[in-house]
């Protein structure tokens, strides 16, 4: 029997979560990535590999491979396989089954219909039954993990999720363009006003990243990263004894891959393959 693909674009902490789920119901998953991810709930993104060579999040292990042709050997070993194809230039060479555009951008970055028989996109920026087939909804509330074969997820407004009485301050963003650097690591309990880390300007001047709420570290970018304004630093979770969530899948992205597995395996089994 022809062998088939699901890939997944993107290997940020939402998308790993719909990447752990196609993994656990043994579906052969490749994720595709650019040069230089920046997830900030990296402990939970199989990006990670890109920089380490593999990522493990919970029992899944991700391997950083340099072409196409290992894909295979590594599905064979019940891991997945994570290539640097920003452009999805491997798309057309291996032919998936389906393709979940997981990149989360907000906006569509060239995911179309024509890339597999099934493509999925999660979140805004994409129509279903236009740019792709199916889309997911993303944002937290009555409808997260809805499914949407007709229409759009709905807008971005660029607030997360309240906890605790605690919205847009939980999200920390770059004011300055530059070099991040750290200072405190993931997992970390900290104040309001505490350094976090800070920005190494074009200039020559550095600007401080201080924390805007008290609470636990869950997600801080890379030492290192090159970021423009804007640019999305720090998670703080205001609820100080969940240590343990900075480790593990979210709520959001286990119902999110749940509901991209309900539509994957029915077309998956019987209608692609024969």
């Amino acid at each position: 029997m022809e062998q088939k693909l699901i890939v997944v674009r993107g290997g940020g902490d939402l998308a790993t979560g719909t990447i752990h789920r196609l993994w656990s119901a043994e579906l052969p998953v490749l994720v595709l990535e650019t040069e230089h991810p920046a997830a900030i709930r990296r402990q939970v993104s199989v990006s990670e590999a890109v920089y380490d060579g593999q990522a493990v999040v919970e029992d899944m292990t991700a391997v950083c491979i340099s072409n196409c042709e290992k894909v295979w050997d590594v599905l064979a070993k019940r891991k997945v396989p994570v290539l640097v194809d920003p452009e999805g230039m491997s798309i057309q060479k291996l032919c998936p089954v389906v393709v979940v555009d997981a990149i989360l951008a907000k906006k569509n970055l060239g995911t179309h219909r024509a890339m597999a028989p099934l493509t999925v996109a999660l979140g805004p920026g994409f129509e279903a039954g236009r740019d792709v087939d199916v889309v997911i909804e993303t944002k937290r509330g009555h409808n997260l993990g809805r499914v949407i074969r007709s229409g759009s997820a709905a807008a971005n407004t660029g607030i997360p999720g309240r906890i605790d009485g605690y919205a847009k301050e939980r999200v920390m963003h770059s004011t300055e363009q530059g070099v991040f650097h750290n200072i405190r690591k993931i997992g970390d309990i900290v104040e309001k006003g505490e350094p976090i880390g800070w920005i190494e300007k074009r200039d020559g001047g550095s600007v401080p990243v201080t924390a805007t709420i008290p609470g636990l570290l869950r997600g801080l970018l890379r030492e290192g990263c090159e970021i423009p304004v804007g640019f999305k630093i720090a998670d703080i979770d205001p609820r100080k004894e969940e240590f343990k969530n900075c480790f593990t899948i979210s709520d959001k992205a286990r119902c999110i891959g749940g509901s991209v597995l309900e539509v994957i395996v029915p077309c998956f089994l019987h209608k692609y393959v024969q």
